[in-house]
């Protein structure tokens, strides 16, 4: 047995301790420090308010969800498409002669104005200038000739069929004479319609062909508008309809207007091709650049138009939530046009009817809900 020694002031003690008391002491040690552990961990009087609350607080919450709610009202709804389209022109055209030949003069500036009509090109008329002189200085004879037969046929001078020939060699030689000069016309290249001509491909001196291109001719008073819509919107899109349109480099939109519509969807794209016309009064814009088009395929003044979020989509039936007596309700729900924010509702609600906006996904049939804010 190992003695304790304890020191006090100035005394010194032995203390004498066998095996069975040292167990008991180390014993009691170890209890205490258990008691003391455990005594820390347990909630004082505030903590178990406290606990209770936040217990009390979580059965809550599963009794009574807090969403929010909007009541159904008439609102309008626009459907709009977004696409992009290709500005062409109203008219071009590749210009080139109906005869072949030297080209003896070229009458345009590159990139002007040209008028219906207007003289551009000629290639050479020499050949065809001399035939005409040569039929034209026949007529005056032919002519004389029917009259000579007509005063001698009054006469019975001469046989009718006599006067007859003379008179059908004169028609045959008009109609040789307008023949020349429609030739010597396809010797002149005129602009068909007005427009700006393009860059011209040749030069005077050159010899030109009936297939070669002189320059392009391209009508920008009005535009074209080229874009195709989805199949679906086949049946709304109609001639008449107006429409607006952004380019970059330009703030402010263009309005348009739809003049024509494809006779059949395309069976590869499943879209429809429309036209529509922009005036371009002041010639701005150029054809070729692509457009961002915004068209209201449809707009309803009164419809039930719900936020997207308040749909719950489930085993192929979109539905959503009502509140009706505290409690969440399901009904099935039909849709209808959409734009960015919300969703027509074909069947299933009424005016006045509140669908629940939030919390969708934790909804249950039946559950308690309470409202944090009716829009």
């Amino acid at each position: 047995m190992r003695p304790i020694i304890v020191k006090t002031g100035q005394n010194i003690y032995r203390i004498a301790m066998n095996k069975r008391t040292k167990w008991c002491l180390t014993g009691a040690i170890i209890i205490g420090l258990a008691g003391w552990g455990i005594w820390s961990q347990l909630p004082k009087e505030n903590e178990e308010l406290q606990l209770a609350d936040k217990v009390k607080n979580t059965q809550s919450g599963r009794r009574a969800l807090n969403v929010t709610a909007e009541v159904i009202k008439p609102r309008s709804l626009t459907d709009e498409i977004v696409i992009s389209g290709e500005l062409i022109p109203d008219e071009e055209v590749s210009l080139s002669f109906e005869s072949s030949g030297k080209i003896v003069s070229i009458d345009f500036t590159e990139g002007s104005y040209v008028n219906k009509g207007q003289l551009l090109a000629k290639v050479n008329d020499g050949p065809l200038q001399a035939q005409l002189k040569k039929l034209e200085s026949q007529l005056q004879l032919a002519q004389d000739r029917v009259y000579r037969q007509s005063a001698l046929l009054e006469k019975d001078a001469v046989s009718k069929e006599a006067y007859e020939e003379a008179q059908t060699n004169l028609a045959s030689l008009k109609a040789d004479i307008e023949l020349m000069k429609e030739n010597i016309a396809q010797t002149e290249l005129r602009a068909p319609f007005d427009g700006i001509i393009g860059l011209r491909q040749v030069s005077e001196g050159s010899y030109a062909s009936t297939g070669t291109v002189v320059a392009t001719l391209t009508k920008i008073t009005p535009l074209k508008i080229e874009f195709a819509v989805p199949e679906r919107y086949a049946s709304v899109i109609k001639p008449g309809m107006n429409l607006t349109f952004n380019m970059d480099g330009h703030l402010e939109s263009f309005p348009a207007r739809i003049y024509a519509t494809e006779s059949k969807v395309d069976r590869i794209t499943h879209t429809l091709p429309v036209r529509a016309l922009y005036a371009n009064s002041r010639g701005e814009l150029l054809p070729g650049r692509f457009t961002n088009i915004h068209l209201k395929a449809q707009e309803i003044s009164d419809a039930i138009a719900i936020p997207t979020e308040a749909i719950v989509p489930e085993m192929g039936v979109d539905k959503v939530f009502l509140y009706k007596n505290g409690k969440a309700q399901p009904t099935a729900i039909t849709k209808g046009i959409r734009n960015e924010a919300r969703v027509q509702v074909l069947t299933g609600l009424d005016y006045g009817d509140t669908i629940i906006t939030s919390g969708t996904m934790q909804l249950r049939t039946g559950l308690a809900v309470t409202l944090d804010e009716v829009k």
